[in-house]
C-alpha cells in the first residue's frame, strides 16, 4: 500500500459568506488565491447598508423579512488570513460564525429554503447604522461588478433591486475611479493612511 504524500493531504477548508464586494469573484480569486466558489446564500434577519466609512456591512435586527443575499467560497486557513487583512480584522470588521441558508447549485427563485450551514462572516458591530452614508467612489464600481456576478450565479434580482440598488448606482466611475478599484480589489488599503500601513 502506497504511504500518502503532501499532495495527497486533504486541506481544511471553511465556507465564507460575502455580502459586499467579495460578490466579485475576480477580486475574490486576487485576495484569496486557493479559493472556490460554492454557491448561493442568504441570512436571515439582518439587513444590509453602507456603514460610516463607505462599505459594505450587516446588521442584525431580528425580523424575518429582513434578509441578506451573497455569494459562498470555500477558503483554506491561509486564505482566510489573507481576507481577515484585507477585511481589516478586528479594527475595520470582526469574524463570526453565522448559519447561513445554502444552494450549491444555484437558487432557483421558489423560495424555498436552503439547507442551513454555519459559515465565517465579517461585521462591523461599532457602525451598524446606514442613515445619511455614501459608499467610496471606487466601491461603487467594485460592487457593480460583483452584483453581475452574483446575478449571473442565481442571485435574486428582486433582491439587487430592492437593497442593494438603494445604496449602489448603476452609473460608473472615471477611468481614475476604476483603477483604484482594481487596486484596492487586489489588496486593500485604507484611503487617507500611508499606503502600506492597512488598518493597524
Amino acid at each position: 500500500m502506497a504511504s500518502a504524500t503532501a499532495t495527497d493531504a486533504v486541506v481544511p477548508t471553511k465556507l465564507y459568506f460575502g455580502y459586499g464586494s467579495n460578490l466579485w469573484k475576480a477580486q475574490m480569486t486576487l485576495r484569496c488565491p486557493a479559493s472556490q466558489f460554492e454557491g448561493i446564500g442568504r441570512l436571515r434577519r439582518y439587513e444590509w447598508v453602507i456603514n460610516s466609512r463607505g462599505y459594505a456591512n450587516i446588521a442584525e435586527t431580528g425580523f424575518d423579512t429582513d434578509e441578506v443575499w451573497g455569494l459562498v467560497y470555500s477558503l483554506s486557513a491561509d486564505d482566510e488570513s489573507r481576507l481577515d487583512v484585507n477585511e481589516g480584522v478586528p479594527h475595520a470588521y470582526e469574524k463570526r460564525m453565522r448559519a447561513v441558508e445554502f444552494w450549491d447549485e444555484g437558487y432557483d427563485g421558489s423560495g424555498g429554503g436552503g439547507a442551513e450551514v454555519e459559515m465565517l462572516v465579517y461585521i462591523d458591530f461599532l457602525r451598524t447604522s446606514g442613515e445619511g452614508n455614501k459608499p467610496k467612489p471606487e466601491y461603487v464600481h467594485r460592487m457593480n461588478m460583483g452584483i453581475g456576478d452574483a446575478l449571473g450565479e442565481g442571485l435574486p434580482r428582486t433582491y439587487v433591486d430592492g437593497v442593494l440598488r438603494r445604496w449602489i448606482p448603476e452609473e460608473e466611475g472615471t477611468d481614475a475611479v476604476r483603477e483604484l478599484a482594481l487596486k484596492q480589489a487586489g489588496r486593500f488599503e485604507e484611503e487617507g493612511t500611508r499606503p502600506g500601513s492597512g488598518f493597524g
